[in-house]
Protein backbone atom coordinates (compact mmCIF):
# COMPACT_ATOMS: atom_id res chain seq x y z
CA UNK A 1 0.00 0.00 0.00
CA UNK A 2 1.46 3.20 -0.96
CA UNK A 3 1.59 6.48 1.69
CA UNK A 4 -1.28 8.02 0.12
CA UNK A 5 -3.47 4.93 -0.25
CA UNK A 6 -2.20 4.64 3.54
CA UNK A 7 -3.70 7.80 4.20
CA UNK A 8 -7.13 7.67 2.49
CA UNK A 9 -7.58 4.51 4.46
CA UNK A 10 -7.38 6.43 7.94
CA UNK A 11 -9.32 9.48 6.91
CA UNK A 12 -11.64 6.93 5.65
CA UNK A 13 -11.68 5.17 9.06
CA UNK A 14 -11.52 8.63 10.97
CA UNK A 15 -14.33 10.05 9.24
CA UNK A 16 -16.65 7.00 8.65
CA UNK A 17 -19.24 7.79 10.90
CA UNK A 18 -19.30 11.81 9.49
CA UNK A 19 -21.66 11.77 6.34
CA UNK A 20 -19.89 14.52 3.48
CA UNK A 21 -19.14 17.09 2.52
CA UNK A 22 -16.32 17.21 5.38
CA UNK A 23 -13.43 18.83 6.30
CA UNK A 24 -10.16 17.48 8.40
CA UNK A 25 -6.80 18.45 9.54
CA UNK A 26 -3.93 16.13 9.57
CA UNK A 27 -2.74 16.70 13.08
CA UNK A 28 0.33 15.11 12.89
CA UNK A 29 0.75 16.74 9.03
CA UNK A 30 -0.32 20.19 10.61
CA UNK A 31 2.45 19.90 13.12
CA UNK A 32 5.19 18.29 10.87
CA UNK A 33 4.11 21.34 8.64
CA UNK A 34 4.96 23.91 11.67
CA UNK A 35 8.70 21.78 12.73
CA UNK A 36 9.77 22.33 9.49
CA UNK A 37 8.39 25.86 9.14
CA UNK A 38 10.39 26.94 12.35
CA UNK A 39 13.51 24.95 11.00
CA UNK A 40 13.55 26.97 7.69
CA UNK A 41 13.41 30.46 9.69
CA UNK A 42 17.03 29.54 11.56
CA UNK A 43 15.62 31.11 14.90
CA UNK A 44 13.64 33.86 14.07
CA UNK A 45 10.01 34.10 15.07
CA UNK A 46 6.87 33.12 12.51
CA UNK A 47 4.16 35.41 12.49
CA UNK A 48 1.30 33.18 11.25
CA UNK A 49 -1.11 34.56 8.72
CA UNK A 50 -4.62 33.98 10.01
CA UNK A 51 -6.38 34.01 6.81
CA UNK A 52 -4.19 31.14 5.45
CA UNK A 53 -6.04 29.11 8.98
CA UNK A 54 -9.11 30.76 9.90
CA UNK A 55 -9.61 28.45 12.71
CA UNK A 56 -8.83 30.13 16.23
CA UNK A 57 -7.99 26.25 17.90
CA UNK A 58 -5.25 25.84 15.52
CA UNK A 59 -4.10 29.45 15.70
CA UNK A 60 -4.02 28.94 19.43
CA UNK A 61 -2.66 25.37 18.73
CA UNK A 62 0.57 26.87 16.82
CA UNK A 63 1.02 29.52 18.52
CA UNK A 64 1.94 27.80 21.21
CA UNK A 65 4.62 25.58 19.78
CA UNK A 66 8.20 27.58 20.33
CA UNK A 67 8.97 29.81 17.46
CA UNK A 68 5.91 31.05 16.61
CA UNK A 69 5.07 34.38 17.72
CA UNK A 70 2.18 36.87 16.75
CA UNK A 71 -0.43 36.86 14.41
CA UNK A 72 -0.81 38.67 11.18
CA UNK A 73 -4.91 39.29 9.99
CA UNK A 74 -6.30 40.25 6.86
CA UNK A 75 -9.29 42.81 7.98
CA UNK A 76 -9.61 45.06 11.20
CA UNK A 77 -12.85 43.36 12.30
CA UNK A 78 -11.07 39.88 12.42
CA UNK A 79 -7.83 41.74 14.39
CA UNK A 80 -10.42 43.50 17.26
CA UNK A 81 -11.97 40.31 17.24
CA UNK A 82 -8.92 38.21 17.75
CA UNK A 83 -7.56 40.74 20.44
CA UNK A 84 -11.03 40.58 22.84
CA UNK A 85 -10.59 37.03 22.40
CA UNK A 86 -7.09 36.97 24.01
CA UNK A 87 -4.79 37.29 21.05
CA UNK A 88 -2.04 39.86 22.39
CA UNK A 89 -0.35 40.80 19.06
CA UNK A 90 -1.77 41.31 16.51
CA UNK A 91 -0.81 42.71 12.92
CA UNK A 92 -3.20 43.71 10.27
CA UNK A 93 -1.47 43.47 7.17
CA UNK A 94 -3.82 45.39 4.88
CA UNK A 95 -5.25 48.56 4.91
CA UNK A 96 -8.78 49.50 6.28
CA UNK A 97 -11.28 51.68 5.44
CA UNK A 98 -13.64 50.45 8.51
CA UNK A 99 -14.52 53.60 10.27
CA UNK A 100 -16.29 51.60 12.66
CA UNK A 101 -13.79 49.27 13.36
CA UNK A 102 -10.99 52.29 13.78
CA UNK A 103 -13.53 54.38 16.32
CA UNK A 104 -13.29 50.83 18.30
CA UNK A 105 -9.52 50.43 18.64
CA UNK A 106 -8.96 54.38 19.22
CA UNK A 107 -11.41 54.20 21.78
CA UNK A 108 -9.74 50.90 23.98
CA UNK A 109 -6.41 50.62 25.56
CA UNK A 110 -6.64 46.94 25.14
CA UNK A 111 -7.41 46.91 21.78
CA UNK A 112 -4.56 49.86 21.08
CA UNK A 113 -2.34 48.29 22.26
CA UNK A 114 -2.77 44.65 21.11
CA UNK A 115 -3.41 45.62 17.22
CA UNK A 116 -0.67 47.17 14.52
CA UNK A 117 -2.13 48.26 11.19
CA UNK A 118 -0.42 48.62 8.19
CA UNK A 119 0.03 52.21 6.17
CA UNK A 120 0.95 53.25 3.28
CA UNK A 121 -0.55 56.46 2.73
CA UNK A 122 -1.11 59.53 4.66
CA UNK A 123 -4.62 59.15 2.98
CA UNK A 124 -4.79 56.25 5.26
CA UNK A 125 -3.56 58.09 8.29
CA UNK A 126 -6.58 61.09 7.46
CA UNK A 127 -9.09 58.44 7.62
CA UNK A 128 -8.13 56.79 10.90
CA UNK A 129 -7.83 60.10 12.42
CA UNK A 130 -11.84 61.15 11.04
CA UNK A 131 -12.73 57.77 12.21
CA UNK A 132 -11.88 58.21 16.23
CA UNK A 133 -15.11 59.89 17.58
CA UNK A 134 -13.32 61.01 20.57
CA UNK A 135 -10.78 57.88 20.77
CA UNK A 136 -7.55 59.47 21.86
CA UNK A 137 -5.90 56.07 21.77
CA UNK A 138 -2.23 55.37 20.02
CA UNK A 139 -2.39 53.71 16.98
CA UNK A 140 0.41 51.53 16.74
CA UNK A 141 1.75 51.57 12.61
CA UNK A 142 3.44 49.20 10.51
CA UNK A 143 5.22 50.50 6.86
CA UNK A 144 4.41 48.46 4.06
CA UNK A 145 7.37 48.61 1.58
CA UNK A 146 6.86 47.86 -2.18
CA UNK A 147 8.79 44.30 -2.78
CA UNK A 148 8.19 44.60 -6.86
CA UNK A 149 11.22 43.59 -8.60
CA UNK A 150 11.50 46.56 -11.24
CA UNK A 151 13.64 46.08 -14.65
CA UNK A 152 14.67 48.10 -17.29
CA UNK A 153 13.98 51.50 -16.01
CA UNK A 154 10.83 50.39 -14.39
CA UNK A 155 8.97 49.60 -17.83
CA UNK A 156 9.15 45.97 -16.51
CA UNK A 157 7.31 45.20 -13.18
CA UNK A 158 7.60 41.87 -11.33
CA UNK A 159 5.50 41.72 -8.35
CA UNK A 160 2.20 42.29 -6.62
CA UNK A 161 0.54 45.47 -6.92
CA UNK A 162 0.42 46.47 -3.09
CA UNK A 163 2.26 49.60 -1.27
CA UNK A 164 3.47 52.92 -3.80
CA UNK A 165 6.14 52.91 -1.40
CA UNK A 166 9.08 51.50 -3.36
CA UNK A 167 12.28 53.55 -2.09
CA UNK A 168 13.79 54.12 1.18
CA UNK A 169 13.48 57.72 0.81
CA UNK A 170 9.56 56.91 0.07
CA UNK A 171 8.67 54.64 2.95
CA UNK A 172 11.19 57.35 5.16
CA UNK A 173 8.70 60.23 3.96
CA UNK A 174 5.95 58.40 5.54
CA UNK A 175 7.57 57.75 8.90
CA UNK A 176 8.17 61.18 8.76
CA UNK A 177 4.57 61.89 8.17
CA UNK A 178 3.12 59.85 10.84
CA UNK A 179 5.70 61.08 13.69
CA UNK A 180 4.48 64.77 12.67
CA UNK A 181 0.97 63.75 13.05
CA UNK A 182 -0.41 63.28 16.86
CA UNK A 183 -1.99 59.66 18.13
CA UNK A 184 0.54 57.48 15.57
CA UNK A 185 3.68 55.56 16.09
CA UNK A 186 5.84 53.99 14.23
CA UNK A 187 6.27 50.48 15.31
CA UNK A 188 7.23 48.09 12.55
CA UNK A 189 7.94 47.50 8.62
CA UNK A 190 6.57 44.68 6.36
CA UNK A 191 7.31 43.75 3.08
CA UNK A 192 5.60 40.50 1.33
CA UNK A 193 7.39 39.33 -1.45
CA UNK A 194 4.48 37.83 -3.09
CA UNK A 195 7.13 37.02 -6.36
CA UNK A 196 9.29 34.60 -4.43
CA UNK A 197 7.05 33.56 -2.14
CA UNK A 198 4.35 32.97 -3.83
CA UNK A 199 4.93 31.56 -6.92
CA UNK A 200 6.07 28.19 -7.57
CA UNK A 201 9.35 27.44 -9.44
CA UNK A 202 8.93 23.85 -10.74
CA UNK A 203 6.32 23.94 -13.08
CA UNK A 204 4.91 20.25 -14.01
CA UNK A 205 5.50 20.02 -18.06
CA UNK A 206 7.11 23.23 -18.29
CA UNK A 207 11.09 22.82 -17.71
CA UNK A 208 11.42 26.29 -19.38
CA UNK A 209 9.00 28.59 -17.54
CA UNK A 210 10.34 27.17 -14.57
CA UNK A 211 13.85 27.79 -14.94
CA UNK A 212 13.19 31.27 -15.74
CA UNK A 213 11.00 31.49 -12.53
CA UNK A 214 13.69 30.58 -10.52
CA UNK A 215 15.96 33.33 -12.23
CA UNK A 216 13.90 36.08 -11.47
CA UNK A 217 13.80 34.63 -7.78
CA UNK A 218 17.56 34.96 -7.49
CA UNK A 219 17.20 38.30 -9.08
CA UNK A 220 14.67 39.66 -6.74
CA UNK A 221 15.96 38.26 -3.64
CA UNK A 222 19.05 39.50 -4.32
CA UNK A 223 17.40 43.10 -5.22
CA UNK A 224 14.94 42.75 -2.41
CA UNK A 225 17.78 42.20 0.03
CA UNK A 226 19.89 45.14 -0.36
CA UNK A 227 16.86 47.72 -0.36
CA UNK A 228 14.91 46.14 2.32
CA UNK A 229 17.87 46.69 4.52
CA UNK A 230 18.88 50.25 3.13
CA UNK A 231 14.10 51.08 4.09
CA UNK A 232 14.74 49.68 7.68
CA UNK A 233 18.09 52.02 8.05
CA UNK A 234 16.09 55.19 6.70
CA UNK A 235 13.10 54.24 9.11
CA UNK A 236 15.26 54.05 12.02
CA UNK A 237 16.43 57.38 11.53
CA UNK A 238 13.11 59.03 11.65
CA UNK A 239 11.45 55.93 14.14
CA UNK A 240 14.51 54.45 16.66
CA UNK A 241 12.21 52.62 18.44
CA UNK A 242 11.39 50.14 15.46
CA UNK A 243 9.97 47.00 17.43
CA UNK A 244 10.21 44.66 14.19
CA UNK A 245 10.36 44.13 10.20
CA UNK A 246 8.54 41.42 8.63
CA UNK A 247 9.03 39.44 5.91
CA UNK A 248 8.59 36.44 3.57
CA UNK A 249 6.02 33.51 3.21
CA UNK A 250 5.68 30.07 3.09
CA UNK A 251 7.73 30.08 -0.12
CA UNK A 252 10.58 32.31 1.18
CA UNK A 253 11.04 31.55 4.61
CA UNK A 254 14.69 30.43 4.67
CA UNK A 255 15.50 32.97 1.98
CA UNK A 256 13.99 35.89 4.21
CA UNK A 257 15.19 34.61 7.21
CA UNK A 258 18.56 34.86 6.13
CA UNK A 259 18.51 38.61 5.79
CA UNK A 260 20.34 40.63 8.85
CA UNK A 261 17.17 43.16 8.43
CA UNK A 262 14.24 40.99 9.01
CA UNK A 263 13.31 40.17 12.50
CA UNK A 264 9.94 38.02 11.85
CA UNK A 265 8.79 36.32 9.17
CA UNK A 266 5.04 35.41 8.04
CA UNK A 267 3.40 32.38 7.21
CA UNK A 268 0.43 30.29 7.26
CA UNK A 269 -0.19 28.20 4.26
CA UNK A 270 2.57 25.80 5.08
CA UNK A 271 0.74 24.64 7.89
CA UNK A 272 -2.04 23.20 5.70
CA UNK A 273 0.00 22.83 2.21
CA UNK A 274 -2.50 23.28 -0.56
CA UNK A 275 -1.94 22.14 -3.85
CA UNK A 276 -0.66 25.61 -5.19
CA UNK A 277 2.78 24.32 -2.86
CA UNK A 278 3.42 21.07 -5.28
CA UNK A 279 5.14 23.53 -7.60
CA UNK A 280 8.22 24.39 -5.15
CA UNK A 281 11.82 23.04 -4.97
CA UNK A 282 12.78 25.10 -1.64
CA UNK A 283 10.78 22.93 0.24
CA UNK A 284 8.18 20.23 0.69
CA UNK A 285 5.18 19.47 3.52
CA UNK A 286 2.76 17.33 4.29
CA UNK A 287 -0.97 18.11 3.02
CA UNK A 288 -2.43 18.89 6.17
CA UNK A 289 -6.16 20.41 5.33
CA UNK A 290 -8.65 18.33 3.43
CA UNK A 291 -12.01 17.88 2.20
CA UNK A 292 -14.18 15.41 1.09
CA UNK A 293 -17.38 14.97 -0.93
CA UNK A 294 -19.73 11.94 -1.35
CA UNK A 295 -19.92 10.09 -4.48
CA UNK A 296 -23.61 10.16 -5.68
CA UNK A 297 -23.66 8.89 -8.86
CA UNK A 298 -22.04 6.84 -11.28
CA UNK A 299 -22.95 7.39 -14.98
CA UNK A 300 -20.85 5.07 -16.27
CA UNK A 301 -17.73 3.12 -16.82
CA UNK A 302 -15.00 5.14 -15.40
CA UNK A 303 -17.06 8.15 -13.79
CA UNK A 304 -18.41 9.00 -10.71
CA UNK A 305 -20.46 12.08 -9.84
CA UNK A 306 -19.76 13.70 -6.57
CA UNK A 307 -21.66 15.91 -4.35
CA UNK A 308 -20.55 19.97 -4.94
CA UNK A 309 -17.10 20.89 -5.41
CA UNK A 310 -17.14 24.37 -6.99
CA UNK A 311 -14.60 25.95 -4.46
CA UNK A 312 -12.39 28.19 -6.67
CA UNK A 313 -9.86 29.87 -4.88
CA UNK A 314 -8.83 33.60 -5.16
CA UNK A 315 -6.57 35.03 -7.69
CA UNK A 316 -6.18 34.85 -11.86
CA UNK A 317 -8.61 32.42 -13.21
CA UNK A 318 -7.00 29.22 -14.53
CA UNK A 319 -6.91 25.23 -13.73
CA UNK A 320 -4.50 25.96 -10.85
CA UNK A 321 -6.93 27.90 -8.65
CA UNK A 322 -9.28 24.73 -8.66
CA UNK A 323 -9.34 22.08 -5.93
CA UNK A 324 -7.55 19.21 -7.06
CA UNK A 325 -9.37 15.20 -6.48
CA UNK A 326 -6.20 13.62 -4.29
CA UNK A 327 -7.65 10.22 -2.93
CA UNK A 328 -8.18 7.93 -4.52
CA UNK A 329 -5.37 8.85 -6.41
CA UNK A 330 -5.75 8.99 -10.67
CA UNK A 331 -8.85 10.51 -10.45
CA UNK A 332 -9.38 14.19 -12.79
CA UNK A 333 -11.72 16.28 -13.71
CA UNK A 334 -14.21 16.31 -16.85
CA UNK A 335 -12.56 19.37 -19.48
CA UNK A 336 -16.41 20.40 -20.21
CA UNK A 337 -17.80 20.37 -16.62
CA UNK A 338 -14.81 21.01 -14.44
CA UNK A 339 -15.75 21.67 -10.45
CA UNK A 340 -19.65 21.82 -10.22
CA UNK A 341 -21.56 24.16 -7.55
CA UNK A 342 -23.73 21.13 -6.95
CA UNK A 343 -22.11 17.94 -8.82
CA UNK A 344 -18.57 17.03 -10.00
CA UNK A 345 -18.04 14.45 -12.05
CA UNK A 346 -14.55 12.74 -11.91
CA UNK A 347 -12.88 10.34 -14.40
CA UNK A 348 -10.32 7.86 -14.23
CA UNK A 349 -10.15 3.57 -14.27
CA UNK A 350 -10.36 4.28 -9.61
CA UNK A 351 -13.84 5.47 -10.10
CA UNK A 352 -15.15 1.87 -10.93
CA UNK A 353 -14.16 1.03 -7.35
CA UNK A 354 -16.09 3.64 -5.82
CA UNK A 355 -19.70 2.85 -4.19
CA UNK A 356 -22.63 5.71 -3.78
CA UNK A 357 -21.63 6.62 -0.40
CA UNK A 358 -17.95 6.99 -0.79
CA UNK A 359 -16.30 9.69 -0.21
CA UNK A 360 -13.71 11.15 -2.67
CA UNK A 361 -10.61 13.90 -0.92
CA UNK A 362 -9.75 16.77 -2.32
CA UNK A 363 -6.91 19.73 -1.65
CA UNK A 364 -8.06 23.14 -2.15
CA UNK A 365 -5.75 25.22 -4.23
CA UNK A 366 -5.48 27.97 -1.23
CA UNK A 367 -4.99 27.49 2.41
CA UNK A 368 -7.57 29.41 4.48
CA UNK A 369 -10.05 29.74 1.56
CA UNK A 370 -11.01 26.03 2.57
CA UNK A 371 -12.76 27.08 5.61
CA UNK A 372 -15.29 29.78 4.07
CA UNK A 373 -17.32 26.49 2.96
CA UNK A 374 -17.00 24.38 6.12
CA UNK A 375 -18.32 25.10 9.79
CA UNK A 376 -16.21 22.81 11.32
CA UNK A 377 -12.72 20.93 10.82
CA UNK A 378 -12.53 17.12 12.27
CA UNK A 379 -9.13 17.16 13.83
CA UNK A 380 -7.59 13.55 13.19
CA UNK A 381 -4.88 12.06 14.82
CA UNK A 382 -3.91 8.58 13.12
CA UNK A 383 -7.06 7.25 12.80
CA UNK A 384 -9.41 8.80 14.90
CA UNK A 385 -11.16 12.06 14.90
CA UNK A 386 -9.85 13.69 18.03
CA UNK A 387 -11.47 16.61 18.16
CA UNK A 388 -13.75 19.00 16.23
CA UNK A 389 -13.20 23.01 16.39
CA UNK A 390 -15.00 25.45 14.20
CA UNK A 391 -14.15 27.97 11.61
CA UNK A 392 -14.39 31.44 11.69
CA UNK A 393 -17.40 30.63 9.62
CA UNK A 394 -18.49 27.91 12.46
CA UNK A 395 -18.28 30.72 14.61
CA UNK A 396 -20.74 33.67 12.55
CA UNK A 397 -17.32 35.41 11.34
CA UNK A 398 -17.01 35.77 7.70
CA UNK A 399 -14.65 38.75 7.19
CA UNK A 400 -14.41 38.83 3.55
Amino acid sequence: MTARAADRARYDRATAHLDAPVAIVDLDAFDANADDLVRRAGGKPIRVASKSVRCRALLERVLARDGFAGIMSFTLAESLWLARSGFEDVLLAYPSADRAGFAELTSDPKLAAAVTVVVDDPAQLALIDAARDGGREVVRVCLELDTSLKLLGGRVRIGARRSPLHSPADVADLARAVARRPGFEVVGIMAYEGHVAGVGDAIAGRPVRSRAVRLMQTAARRELAERRAAVVRAVRAVAPGLEFVNGGGTGSVQHTAAEDAVTEIGAGSGLYVPRLFDNYTSFSGRPAALFALPVVRRPGVGVVTVLGGGYPASGAAGTDRLPVPYLPQGLRYDAQEGAGEVQTPLLGSPADDLLVGDKVWFRHAKAGELCERFDALHLVEGDRVTATVPTYRGEGRTFL
